[in-house]
């Protein structure tokens, strides 16, 4: 259970230090674990990425604070964290859907937001359908993007159906490639793997990669190679339309085999989206898998 221990020792950071905390980058470096794993798993279990409940509890107690005591508008801002009254009125009215000014006069109007409580069941744990692999470094090629954790859930979709655009719809209507970049395309397999990559410093970002294996020649410019290390694998197998058959596998790597494995814990600070080569994404019976790198414990 050392996966609820860490959820469960993040909330308690972020409410000990709720008025001063900067980011989950902090949170991230405070458990020792990847900032990427702990956003995916942290927004999988309960919802909300980390920053989104940083600023939601912020939010419900400066509502508090406006309705118990009498305290300004910029002063309630300066408090919790924003960098003008505006700004705050605007996040503020967001949340509760009614201004600062508003909640002043009738409490009744505060939207709650009481700190999160962790309970998992677990019902699925060792019987799913995963191997353990360990594989060699091994090169990628493709296009790499930066992302926010806040809006990465909406905006990397965009990216496949951009690079798809670009550079695949021709190839897919069986034509010869045309340039470079389709070349490189057509004989690495771009799209074999979708990479989410934590190798940046910037607080709340990582890197995702829209790849397929390395198998040498030139690097188009707008393309790169990146390097994956000698590690062991878990690969969880996934049958059924995309994307909502691998959410229905990641939720049950976060919320059941991830807290109910004895034997191994997260590593690296990456993981893999694998798509199959055969078939419609909108099939019934199209394969694809998650790959997470890990360790014995």
């Amino acid at each position: 259970m050392e996966w609820i221990t860490t959820i469960k020792e993040v909330i308690a950071y972020i409410e000990d230090d709720l008025l001063t905390i900067k980011g989950p980058k902090e949170v991230a470096k405070h458990v020792h674990i990847s900032q990427m794993y702990l956003q995916q798993g942290f927004h999988i279990m309960t919802g909300f990425t980390i920053g989104e409940y940083i600023r939601n509890r912020r939010l419900y107690l400066s509502a508090i604070d406006l309705v118990n005591n009498e305290v300004k508008v910029i002063d309630t801002a300066y408090k919790y964290g924003y960098d003008t009254p505006e700004s705050f009125t605007k996040a503020f009215t967001r949340f509760h859907g009614v201004t600062p000014s508003k909640v002043k006069r009738d409490r009744k109007l505060v939207k709650t937001f009481l700190p999160l409580r962790i309970n998992i069941i677990i019902q699925g744990g060792n019987s799913m359908e995963y191997t353990i692999e360990k594989i060699n470094s091994f090169k990628v090629i493709g296009f790499s993007r930066e992302f926010s954790y806040e809006t990465s859930y909406r905006e990397i979709p965009s990216f496949w159906s951009e690079i798809f655009k670009k550079y695949e719809e021709n190839l897919c209507g069986g034509k010869e490639p045309v340039n470079e970049i389709e070349k490189a395309v057509f004989d690495n397999r771009i799209g074999e793997f979708g990479i989410c990559i934590d190798d940046i410093e910037k607080d709340g970002y990582f890197r995702y990669m829209i790849a397929g294996g390395y198998r040498g020649g030139s690097i188009p410019e707008g393309m790169e190679v990146y390097e994956l290390a000698e590690q062991e694998w878990a690969k969880f197998k996934c049958i059924g339309a995309i994307p909502e058959a691998l959410q229905t596998i990641n939720s049950q790597i976060w919320n059941e085999w991830l807290p109910g494995n004895n034997n191994y814990e997260l590593a690296g600070k990456y993981n893999i989206e694998w798509y199959s080569g055969s078939g419609k994404t909108t099939d019934v019976d199209y394969q694809s898998a998650i790959w997470i790198p890990v360790r014995r414990k």
